[in-house]
């Protein structure tokens, strides 16, 4: 049964630019090297602002944990998340089951 996990990334306020800019750079192209899991990247215009929320797809357990595995083991990917982390307030995490009934990404 496929798995979800929506991430939502706290960007401190006035540095989502610098977020973008640092995601274009470094971390989309380090990301792009591994397997194809991200449903999509959106960011807040009303409401909940200064947030950067990413889903991604996974086929089970096992599959989410090798994903990160292999971004974590990822010279590339972890200079960017050090810069990264400077920039964000906090980070919270969901894994999602899809409901039985309607459209699943």
């Amino acid at each position: 049964m496929a798995i979800y996990e929506l991430r939502t990334y706290q960007v401190i306020v006035g540095k989502m630019a610098e977020v973008q800019r640092l995601y274009k750079e470094q971390g989309w192209p380090a990301l792009e090297k591994h397997p194809k899991k991200l449903v999509g990247y959106f960011t807040g215009d009303i409401g909940a602002l200064n947030q950067l929320v990413h889903l991604w797809k996974f086929d089970d357990d096992a599959d989410r944990r090798a994903f990160w595995a292999g971004v974590f083991g990822d010279a590339d990917f972890m200079a960017f998340a050090a810069q990264l982390r400077a920039l964000l307030a906090h980070q919270e995490n969901k894994l999602m089951l899809a409901a039985p009934w309607g459209p699943q990404p």
